[in-house]
């Protein structure tokens, strides 16, 4: 049970981040106009890749760090203050090529300046340490009250087309302040070390081994962003960042179960049960494809008029892109399951890193090509070609390791039962008058045509569910 209140509280958490856009999208959309949007999505693509360089990795390699040894408190203090000090010194370092950058990129600068608040964040986010202690609720409680903040100074300051630089501010600065108010509750987990005592540099080493494929992630999550920018126009920019964040809201829903897992694959690691561990595995994969089939095949259905009954009329083409990006759902659940949940954990980070660098290659490549023949489709089937090549090849990492008719025994039936959901409702969604109601009508549709499906087919995964819902009644 507690891996399922852990999983529903980071789910809120990871949705958190996306929560605030997604609420003022439609607003904001009609607001700034695709032009502003885009200036933004463009400017916050660039900004991506030095917030990058600030963490190094460590995000993920804190988390394991400190599940390895939470159960010693003065262990987990000192871990954590080698962690920080060096996420302190790299920030630093990052922000200094910042301003370097900025002295010869001359474009759009008042808005890279406020994206840079960012940066700052960055140095300040500890939500590491809590995952790593498994206390989700924490941070999705405390994040939940920045948030809503920020939401209101976004209502109320936000008015005409020249509020970009505003807007900015406001979602850079909630990043910072959420970030601080998890500062306040360290002096109740940690216990004092001294200085002298520190060893931060022999952190370095693991958390660059942890920074190639993070790094390798960003740039096939932010090049197309900053590609469409450069070939198409900054509003391209703009679409497609209109509809990753839809999917990838959607996708958080799923990927949230690895940041619980990890800990609790770590400390099995630890203790040498393998068999636990592929136990744990097999499970997860299994729950992540029954979400993951539903809320692609889900948002696919329905992604051609939402898109512009949800951001406005100029936004059309996010819909066409969001069917196929919807793709990436299933894809990043499986690899997530075996990266995260398996590979990072059991410390076989370079079977890990090297399936990012595969991707973000892959995608640099096809880029170029798609986007030239296809404009935003073309980035979107490169964002999905370039997952599919990163799946594939944690796959073929751990063919010898896992049992995959184990881990895919329930696919199948998955499968059929997106398709069968699929159909009926995207007939509706392109036959009927497109409002709040016939799009809730199809979601509730979608989502008993789905579980009528489950049951029908009765995949192994239903005896899960049905122990989770015994154990929480009793």
């Amino acid at each position: 049970m507690k891996v399922l209140k852990n999983y529903l509280y980071n789910a809120g958490y990871q949705i958190l981040a996306l929560i605030v856009p997604l609420i003022t999208a439609p607003y904001i959309s009609r607001v700034l106009h695709p032009a502003g949007v885009g200036y933004n999505a463009y400017t916050n693509s660039i900004i991506q890749y030095f917030v990058l360089m600030a963490d190094l990795g460590i995000a993920m390699y804190g988390q394991r760090e400190i599940a390895y040894v939470r159960d010693d408190p003065k262990k987990m203090s000192q871990t954590f203050w080698e962690i920080q000090c060096l996420k302190f010194f790299t920030t630093t370092i990052t922000y200094f090529l910042f301003v370097i950058f900025l002295h010869v990129y001359d474009r759009y600068t008042v808005f890279l300046w406020i994206q840079s608040l960012n940066i700052i964040g960055a140095a300040f986010d500890v939500s590491w340490l809590y995952q790593g202690v498994e206390d989700f609720k924490r941070t999705v409680l405390r994040n939940t009250m920045v948030r809503l903040l920020s939401l209101a100074l976004i209502f109320i300051l936000i008015k005409n087309s020249s509020d970009v630089g505003k807007y900015i501010f406001i979602v850079g600065f909630s990043n910072l302040f959420g970030n601080l108010t998890l500062w306040p509750h360290l002096r109740k987990m940690l216990v004092p070390v001294k200085i002298k005592s520190l060893h931060v540099w022999h952190h370095l080493w693991p958390t660059i081994g942890l920074f190639i494929p993070q790094i390798a992630t960003s740039v096939y999550l932010q090049l197309n962003k900053t590609m469409l920018g450069v070939m198409m126009g900054t509003k391209y920019s703009g679409f497609y960042q209109n509809s990753d964040t839809l999917v990838k809201m959607v996708l958080s829903l799923a990927t949230a179960l690895g940041t619980v897992m990890l800990p609790h694959m770590s400390a099995a690691f630890v203790k040498g049960d393998k068999e636990k561990m592929h136990q744990l595995l097999y499970k997860s994969f299994d729950m992540l494809s029954i979400l993951a089939f539903a809320m692609t095949f889900g948002i696919a259905a329905i992604s051609t008029n939402l898109a512009p009954f949800f951001y406005g009329k100029s936004f059309w083409p996010v819909g066409p892109a969001m069917m196929i990006e919807s793709l990436v759902i299933i894809l990043i659940a499986w690899s997530n399951t075996i990266g995260q949940q398996y590979l990072v954990p059991t410390n076989q980070v370079k079977k890990f890193g090297t399936s990012v660098v595969l991707g973000a290659c892959f995608n640099f490549v096809t880029n170029f090509a798609f986007i030239d023949l296809w404009g935003l489709k073309g980035a979107m089937w490169a964002t999905v070609a370039s997952e599919a090549v990163v799946t594939g090849y944690q796959m073929w990492s751990v063919r010898k390791e896992i049992r995959f008719a184990e881990m895919f025994k329930n696919t199948f039936k998955y499968l059929v039962a997106g398709v069968v959901m699929f159909i009926p409702v995207y007939l509706m969604n392109i036959k009927l008058h497109t409002s709040v109601i016939t799009l809730g009508l199809e979601v509730v549709i979608g989502i008993i045509i789905y579980i009528a499906m489950i049951l029908l087919l009765k995949p192994t995964s239903l005896q899960t569910v049905f122990q989770m819902i015994k154990r929480k009644s009793h």
